[in-house]
């Protein structure tokens, strides 16, 4: 697919404050399914997303981890997103970095999330909360025309455990993460062919 640089790219978001997580490992095993079909791949973990401010809609200035964090997803062919379950839903520094995409709503090429495959994974400390935050990254997906991909993995963290070097305690986890990352490389040359935003 041509030299490391032209590569299309795959931005994956998520993790929490404090340091690698579950969520985390299991976005980066996600993020190297879609590197093995031929992407470039980059993370936004817990440590980049602690550090962008509160999101302030009035703002006349972003810091630089805000440009960064918006000119890659500009640039994203697809993008995964992982987040814990905290108290039923998503967790505050995934929103805040997702509400940090209204800084492309009158992007000309494409605002948003437009037509722009979107993986799912949700990581709790049991089922119920995994469930109902697939649920909430859905609707944001769909509120930032974006598209989910069919299949979204959902991790009970209290049974499936991670590890340093990229595996995990269940393999059949670890094939559901890397389902993600590969649905959402097969479909964004798809999107490539599709109309322009402008064309619409």
């Amino acid at each position: 697919m041509g030299s490391a640089d032209t590569k299309p790219l795959v931005v994956g978001i998520g993790g929490t404050v404090g340091g690698p997580s579950s969520t985390e490992h299991a976005l980066r095993i996600a993020l190297a399914a879609a590197g093995e079909e031929g992407y470039r791949t980059r993370l936004f973990g817990g440590e980049a997303l602690a550090r962008l401010p509160l999101y302030d809609p009035r703002a006349a200035e972003r810091t630089a981890d805000e440009r960064d964090f918006v000119a890659a997803v500009r640039e994203a062919s697809a993008v995964i997103i992982a987040s814990p379950g905290y108290h039923g839903s998503i967790s505050g520094v995934v929103k805040n970095a997702l509400d940090l995409l209204e800084e492309t709503a009158r992007d000309a090429d494409r605002p948003y999330l437009h037509d722009v495959p979107v993986g799912l994974i949700a990581t709790a400390y049991g089922w119920q909360a995994t469930g109902s935050t697939i649920a909430a990254l859905r609707s944001i997906v769909h509120a930032l025309r974006g598209w989910p991909t069919p299949f979204a993995a959902a991790v009970n963290s209290a049974q499936t455990k991670f590890d340093a070097d990229g595996g995990a305690s269940d393999a059949a986890v670890v094939e559901q993460l890397r389902l993600v990352g590969r649905q959402v490389a097969r479909f964004a040359p798809a999107r490539a062919l599709a109309p322009s935003f402008t064309d619409a």
